[in-house]
Order: C-alpha cells, then sequence, then structure tokens
C-alpha cells in the first residue's frame, strides 16, 4: 500500500495544467449529484399532494421545478464529463511524454532490464489503464460515494423503517461485490506479464518476417502467437466470469428491495390510513433504493477498475524511478579537444554481478586522426570496446579517455556528437532518404549532404530512385539492400564531421571495391578524424594505421598489417584463410 501511495504521487506530478480541470469535475459532479438526489423527494412531496387534492397551478410549478432541476442537473453532468475527458486525455498525454522522456535518458543496461517490448506496453496498455482509472477517481469514484450517502440519509428521513432495507441489502451487496473483486484480480495481474510476452512474439515477429519466410515457420509463429493469445483469453475469461457475478447479486438486491418496500410500505400505508407514510414515499424510497444499488455496483467497478490499475501505476512508477546507470556529471565539460583515445587498465562485464569480465586488462593509446582497425572472432568483444568510447557502457574498473579527459566528466550530448557510431545493425527511420540523413546534422546544405552520400558511395544509386534524396524510406528501411542502408548510414554518420568515427562491421554488406573507396574518402574528407573500423575482412582493415587483435575480451595483439603477419598467430590464420596467403599487391 505505501508503495502503491508513493506511486500514486509520482505520477500525480504528470497532471500539471490539467489541475483546473480536474478540479472543475469534481465541483460540477457535487452539483449533480445534489440537484438529483432531491428530485424524488419533491417528486413524492408532489404526488403525495395529487392525492390529497390540490390545484393544477401548484402542479404546474412543481412540474417546472422539476424540468429545471433536471436541466441543471444535466447540465452539470455534462460539463462534468467535458471537463474530465479533457483532464483524464490531457494526463494520460503528460505521463505517456513523461515516461517517453524518462526513457531516452536510459543507458542501455536499464532498456534491457525492462526489454522493449516491456517498455511498449507500459507506453501503450497501462497508459490506457491509467488514463481510465484517473477518469474514473474524479468523476464516478467521486459521484457513488456522494450518491450513496446522499441518497441513503435523504430515504432514512423519508421512509423511516422501510431504510432498514438499506441496512440488509447494503452489506450483502458490498461484501459479495468486493469478494468477487478481490477474486479477479489476480488474474488480472498475470495478464499484464503475458501482455509484455505477446508483444514481444509480435515485436520479433515482425522485425525477423524475412527470415520468417525465408525459412518457412509462419505455421510455428503462428502456434506461438496462438498460445500466447490464448494464455490471455483464459485470465481474462476467468476474471470476466467473476466479474460477470455482480449483475445477478445486484438483481437479487434491486428485487428484495423493491418486494420489501411495496409489501412493508403498502402495510404501513393501510394500517396508518396514509398517515405514517404514503403512495410518494414509496415511490420515493423505489427510487432512492435503485440509486443506492445502482452506485454501489459502480463502487465495485471502481474497486476492480482500480485494482487493474494498481498494477499498471506500480508498473508505470517503475519506469519513472529508474535511475540511468549513466550519470551526467556536476560539473561537465563540452569541448571535446581532439580524437585521441586512451584506455588505461580497462574491466568491463554488463552486470555487476557477473563473475566474467567481457573486456579485461585492456591499455591502450590512439593518437587523434589515426585510422585503427579491428579484427576478432565473433564473441570476442570488439563492439564492447567501441561502445565504452562514446559511453553508451560505463567501464567496470579503469578508464577510457577522449581528448585527454576521462568520459565521464564530459555532457553525454557532447560527447555523443562528438562520436559517430555506424553500429552493427543499422537503422534508418521512416521519412525521405534527406530526412534521414539530417539526424547527421540537421542544418547541412543539399551540397553537404550530395557530398556525404558520394563519400559513402551512396550518391548513385539514390540519383537511380525517381524521387531521388525525397524517397520514402519505409519502417525499418525495407525497401533499400543491406548494402544501400549501410552506405546511407555511414554518410549520415559522415554529415556529423565527428572527432571520433567508428564503424561497426558497418561495410559487410558491399563489396570489396565500393568498401575500399568508401575508406579513401574518409581520408580525403575526414583527415583529421579518428576511424576505429571494425571488420571481419582483413582487406578492411590491412591499411589501417594500427590493427588490433581481439581475443577471449582481450588485445591479444597489436600492430600494422606486416607487423601482425610475422607476429600473430591469428592474424595470420584470419589473413590465409580470407586471401589464401596472397596479399593485395601479389594479385
Amino acid at each position: 500500500m505505501r508503495e502503491l501511495f508513493h506511486n500514486l504521487i509520482r505520477l500525480s506530478k504528470s497532471i500539471r495544467e490539467y489541475k483546473l480541470p480536474s478540479i472543475l469535475t469534481l465541483i460540477f459532479i457535487v452539483g449533480e449529484v445534489a440537484i438529483e438526489v432531491f428530485i424524488p423527494f419533491i417528486t413524492a412531496d408532489m404526488i403525495d399532494k395529487i392525492s390529497k387534492g390540490v390545484e393544477l397551478s401548484v402542479v404546474v410549478k412543481t412540474g417546472l421545478l422539476l424540468i429545471a432541476m433536471a436541466v441543471v442537473s444535466l447540465s452539470c453532468g455534462g460539463i462534468a464529463g467535458f471537463t474530465c475527458s479533457k483532464a483524464s486525455a490531457g494526463f494520460a498525454k503528460n505521463l505517456r511524454s513523461d515516461i517517453f522522456r524518462k526513457i531516452q535518458t536510459y543507458s542501455f543496461y536499464n532498456i534491457d532490464k525492462f526489454s522493449s517490448a516491456s517498455l511498449v506496453t507500459r507506453l501503450t496498455t497501462d497508459v490506457a489503464n491509467v488514463q481510465m482509472s484517473y477518469m474514473t477517481l474524479i468523476r464516478t469514484a467521486v459521484r457513488a460515494p456522494l450518491m450513496l450517502i446522499f441518497s441513503v440519509v435523504v430515504a432514512s428521513v423519508m421512509g423511516g423503517k422501510l431504510a432498514f432495507t438499506f441496512v440488509v441489502i447494503i452489506p450483502v451487496l458490498a461484501f459479495g461485490l468486493i469478494t468477487v473483486g478481490l477474486k479477479a484480480l489476480p488474474a488480472f495481474r498475470r495478464v499484464f506479464k503475458k501482455y509484455d510476452k505477446l508483444n514481444e512474439s509480435i515485436e520479433e515477429n515482425v522485425r525477423g518476417m524475412r527470415v520468417v519466410k525465408g525459412f518457412s515457420r509462419e505455421e510455428y509463429e503462428k502456434k506461438k502467437f496462438r498460445f500466447a493469445s490464448d494464455d490471455i483469453c483464459r485470465d481474462f475469461t476467468k476474471a470476466e466470469r467473476l466479474v460477470a457475478l455482480n449483475s445477478p447479486i445486484m438483481q437479487i438486491c434491486v428485487y428484495f428491495n423493491m418486494i420489501f418496500v411495496l409489501l412493508i410500505g403498502s402495510n404501513i400505508i393501510v394500517s396508518t390510513g396514509g398517515e405514517a407514510l404514503n403512495v410518494g414515499h414509496i415511490s420515493a424510497m423505489l427510487t432512492y433504493g435503485m440509486q443506492i444499488l445502482i452506485n454501489l455496483m459502480m463502487l465495485s467497478m471502481i474497486f476492480v477498475i482500480l485494482t487493474i490499475s494498481a498494477e499498471s501505476i506500480k508498473r508505470l512508477g517503475e519506469v519513472l524511478e529508474e535511475e540511468p546507470t549513466l550519470k551526467e556529471p556536476e560539473n561537465p565539460i563540452y569541448e571535446i579537444a581532439d580524437g585521441s583515445i586512451e584506455f588505461k587498465n580497462v574491466n568491463f562485464s554488463y552486470s555487476l554481478s557477473a563473475k566474467k569480465f567481457v573486456l579485461s586488462d585492456v591499455n591502450l593509446t590512439i593518437p587523434s586522426g589515426a585510422t585503427v582497425g579491428i579484427i576478432g572472432a565473433t564473441g570476442s568483444s570488439k563492439s564492447s570496446f567501441a561502445q565504452l568510447i562514446s559511453r553508451l557502457y560505463d567501464v567496470t574498473e579503469g578508464s577510457v579517455s577522449v581528448g585527454g579527459i576521462d568520459v565521464r566528466d564530459y555532457d553525454l550530448t557532447a560527447l555523443r556528437s562528438s562520436v559517430a557510431f555506424v553500429l552493427q545493425k543499422n537503422t534508418l527511420f521512416s521519412g525521405t532518404i534527406k530526412e534521414n540523413l539530417l539526424w547527421g546534422n540537421e542544418n547541412a546544405t543539399d551540397e553537404e549532404i550530395t557530398e556525404a552520400c558520394k563519400l559513402a558511395q551512396a550518391h548513385d544509386f539514390v540519383m537511380s530512385f525517381p524521387d531521388k534524396y525525397e524517397t520514402k524510406i519505409e519502417q525499418g528501411g525495407t525497401n533499400v539492400s543491406g548494402g544501400q542502408k549501410q552506405r546511407l548510414c555511414i554518410a549520415r554518420a559522415l554529415l556529423k564531421k565527428p572527432k571520433i568515427l567508428i564503424l561497426d562491421d558497418s561495410t559487410s554488406a558491399v563489396d570489396t571495391k565500393t568498401d575500399a573507396l568508401i575508406r579513401a574518402g574518409f581520408k580525403s574528407f575526414i583527415p583529421e578524424t579518428t576511424k576505429i573500423i571494425i571488420a571481419q575482412r582483413i582487406s578492411s582493415v590491412q591499411d589501417a594505421d594500427i590493427i588490433l587483435v581481439f581475443d577471449n575480451g582481450k588485445i591479444s595483439a597489436q600492430g600494422t598489417h606486416e607487423e601482425l603477419l610475422a607476429s600473430s598467430k591469428i592474424y595470420s590464420e584470419v589473413f590465409a584463410q580470407q586471401t589464401g596467403g596472397v596479399s593485395d599487391e601479389e594479385c
């Protein structure tokens, strides 16, 4: 309960500019309830006067009063509905925005902790649940108890002994509805974790559609999805089956109230000659009884909705409370002097509880403007090494410096703006080719864009498209080939004119001739930029100033191409496998 209260306080900060609509909703709800409760009272009084004989003018005046009250009540309800929807939708908008901005501060470690599928579920399903809960709280959760209390009080004053019916049915109905809600709660809670798995299955299937079709695994994926969907369906069916019991419980109490009021009320009227009770009172008691029972039912539904939302509130609170593992320094440095890099006694693991380092005993100095090639087997931690430079992760031990200063002392945005990283998995976003390229430099001119694309060997194929640089890129870049995607991503990185350029196996989908042309373009376009090229092909790195050979998370050898051929068994074996032992000069 304490945790729930803490999360509620945290989420309530997202209300902000929608506090006024929220307060107005409460005010108009009170007005609606107050008028609605007194309408049956006035109606009963009018019926009593008519039964005793009264002038038509009195009936007309009372009728006009009732119409006026109904209009005011309806107006209050309508305005409350408008302000409530504005407040709840605005709150959800702010909450979704706050969560999205929070996720943007996460490190890779934080994202891995939650998983991307779970974060999507929280941004969509959980926010929708909390929005519904907030709407319920500021409208129904205020209206129902007020209506219940007012109705019980007025009915007790008016009905006398008949009010004892509420002493029986209110506890019975409340007990039944709360029991149903508590029984359904565990099933609702289980559903959210299963939603994460379902979204993960969908995300994997959509992203890997080409692989699925390539291996004819459509039927397997359908079965996997159906299993996850059926699992959610079973939990929802169980929960909804329990919640459906609310209706018969409600009907039993309604009919009991009607029978009790009509039976006992009629007996009182006959025995007292209408002195203690009259027909108008019975009519009002039936109306109040219905109001009380309906509002009890509404309270039970509120309980169920809030119960469901409690899990969503907890999940959203976890996202907002999560602290990024990468912290900005108190007095950050914004200027990066040059692209020099130094690793001092670096050990690194992705988890603090890991028993083995992914990188260990790394000591290295790279001068600014140098070209560094990195070779190594899959899983030798080449990418992990490169990710420490732009501080995508922090070292576990030791330090990494750029421009002579520890990367942990830099402003993160300034550091990453000076380091262009073309990842192993290249990503293009929905939009035009030009819009994607402007990610590298939003102020780049058309001439600069063209020049970067020429250096990345992308200009020719871009110009072959009917719309050229205005060609639409589909989600994930599915309408361009792997090689074209890589070259566009390299052009995007070049537009940053970075101090450090890291290519993480980013030319694997292009031919060796194009690869060579791209590397030649680097020398002419960004000679002062430090270039780190991670590759599987020795031809991609053999003309580098220094080549690093990684093996099991360590730098097993370093030197020029000729030096490594003579001194590194791993390097010479890879070279022999790829070229048959013949160098480019001999070909």
